[in-house]
């Protein structure tokens, strides 16, 4: 490993050489380096005088994509303490905030002794705090109350940096998956270092634009930003005017999007006066983007895409570089393995490894994995084998060593005798002209026989049926993969970088196929 200096230490130590330079903006608002710095050391501070060290839980509570978040999370680290986000489960919207019950439930299961907190939160922080029997700590950054301990007011050199302590686990990331049950990535000091220590060493300086929630991997890549010398530019969510303006106003170098929102972002009416000369790096992740519509981003931004295929559970996997944006093939692929990656095909049935062309369950071997789910062992051994991460999801390889999705394992639909793999037919249905988003998925009718039903926005100023659209899987595909269902909506709802929630609309079709009724769900 290129070193286990602790990650946080790493990231001040960054900050110390310019202290004025602007690192982080907020609204607008600026933050420089050595504010940053010393509202974290002033946190760690008032954390270790109440106490709170290695392996403490402290659950982070705050309104999403504020410095308060990454400060308290970066105070927390110092101390040695276990961060868990439980704001959301949603790693695209940011203001997709879980509800108490489900809070409760996972500060229940971390066995959190920490809620630090701000302003916003402090009511449904008591609210839960009252649920517990054993004793709660609040903390927050300012004055909210006598059963509030306030971590500022310790002068930051009450912390010495060379007193950083560590334990174990860095980080929990709770993520809603195909299961619907949120499952809790564990990341460990170790890992966090290691990668931190790589993004110092490439010391290249970025202005990055973050949309995506700070609870999730948005906050590791504000890490890597900021540990290399960088300025992280928060909002509070996607909108299109708002990110065109930022990457205008503040230089903006690099961002992460899902694949719909870049196609929003190229579809704005302001997207061809704005001055997006600064842009190196326009990446997308999450859900299959439609070949055409990369083919259409490419024109308008120029060869600055760059599309990652990663999980929670261990990052970046793959990467389609701007180059490989130049060759239309390569667009319906999600790239090739990124350093310090060996991705294999293995064969659902014997675990085999598969030769390129024939399709199997994605597995990659990374040292820069999570260490497993909290408090879940068995769904941890079964995803962690034999030295691989297992991804459930469903690819192949080809020659040239470019990985193509087909989907997820659990998602595969038998129908008319054959597997139909959703990917597939959302591909297809993306590619027809007035389709903006689709998600696919199996419901069972009454004689237990799965029929494929299709979920649709259509684009803004198209007018497009259900039969149009069964003809066009139908001519594309094949017939067998034309969607049975199709039901139209102006919106999605998703699970992460604009991933479909297809859980929730299967739940919802079942539902529906119980009512005999001819309403939307019945669009023959």
């Amino acid at each position: 490993m290129p070193g286990n200096d602790h990650y946080v230490r790493q990231i001040l130590k960054s900050l110390s050489p310019d202290e004025d330079r602007v690192c982080l903006v907020y609204e607008d608002t600026p933050t420089r380096a050595g504010e940053l710095s010393a509202a974290v050391r002033s946190a760690a501070a008032g954390l270790r005088a109440q106490g709170v060290g290695a392996g403490d839980v402290v659950a982070v509570m705050t309104v999403n994509n504020t410095p308060a978040t990454l400060i308290l999370r970066y105070a927390a680290g110092l101390v040695g303490a276990v961060v868990v986000h439980v704001g959301t489960v949603n790693a695209v919207n940011p203001g997709d905030v879980l509800r108490v019950r489900e809070q409760f439930d996972i500060v229940r299961s971390t066995r959190a002794r920490v809620f630090a907190i701000d302003a916003d939160n402090a009511e449904r922080a008591r609210e839960l705090r009252d649920r517990f029997e054993r004793p709660v700590l609040l903390v927050a950054l300012g004055d909210l109350g006598p059963d509030v301990v306030d971590l500022s007011v310790l002068p930051p050199d009450a912390f010495d940096l060379a007193d950083a302590a560590q334990g174990e686990l860095a980080v929990v990331t709770y993520t809603s998956g195909s299961t619907g049950r949120p499952k809790g990535v564990c990341w460990s000091y170790e890992v966090r270092n290691d990668v931190l220590a790589r993004m110092a060493a490439q010391a290249h300086r970025q202005t990055v634009l973050i949309t995506a929630p700070l609870t999730h991997t948005a906050a590791f890549t504000s890490d890597n930003v900021l540990v290399a010398g960088g300025t992280v530019v928060l909002h509070h969510g996607f909108d299109a005017r708002a990110v065109l303006r930022a990457v205008e106003r503040h230089r903006v170098t690099r961002m992460m999007l899902s694949a719909p929102q870049v196609y929003a972002l190229k579809d704005h009416p302001d997207v061809n006066s704005a001055d997006l000369s600064s842009l190196r790096d326009l990446m997308y992740t999450g859900s299959p983007a439609a070949a055409d519509r990369l083919a259409e981003a490419v024109k308008v931004f120029g060869p600055v895409l760059c599309q990652i295929y990663g999980n929670s559970e261990c990052g970046q996997m793959c990467r389609l570089s701007g180059d490989d944006h130049t060759r239309p093939e390569l667009l319906r692929t999600v790239g090739r393995p990124v350093d310090l990656v060996t991705l294999s095909i293995r064969d659902l049935q014997d675990d085999r490894e598969l030769p390129p062309g024939e399709p199997g369950e994605v597995c990659v071997h990374t040292p820069l994995a999570m260490t497993g789910y909290w408090d879940d062992p068995e769904q941890t051994a079964r995803t962690l084998r034999d030295g691989r991460l297992h991804t459930g999801d469903i690819g192949h390889l080809d020659e040239e060593g470019y990985l193509h999705l087909r989907g997820r394992i659990a998602d595969v639909i038998k129908t008319n005798g054959i597997k139909v793999y959703p990917a597939a037919v959302e591909g297809a249905l993306a590619a027809h002209p007035g389709v903006a988003q689709a998600a696919v998925f199996g419901v069972a009718d009454a004689d237990r026989l799965e029929r494929i039903h299709a979920v649709v926005v259509a684009r803004d100023g198209h007018h497009v049926t259900a039969d149009d659209l069964r003809d066009h899987v139908a001519t594309t595909l094949s017939p067998n993969q034309a969607p049975a269902v199709v039901t139209f909506r102006a919106e999605l709802p998703v699970l992460g970088f604009g991933k479909p929630d297809r859980l929730r609309l299967r739940a919802e079709a079942e539902e529906a196929a119980r009512v005999p009724s001819h309403n939307e769900w019945e669009m023959r």
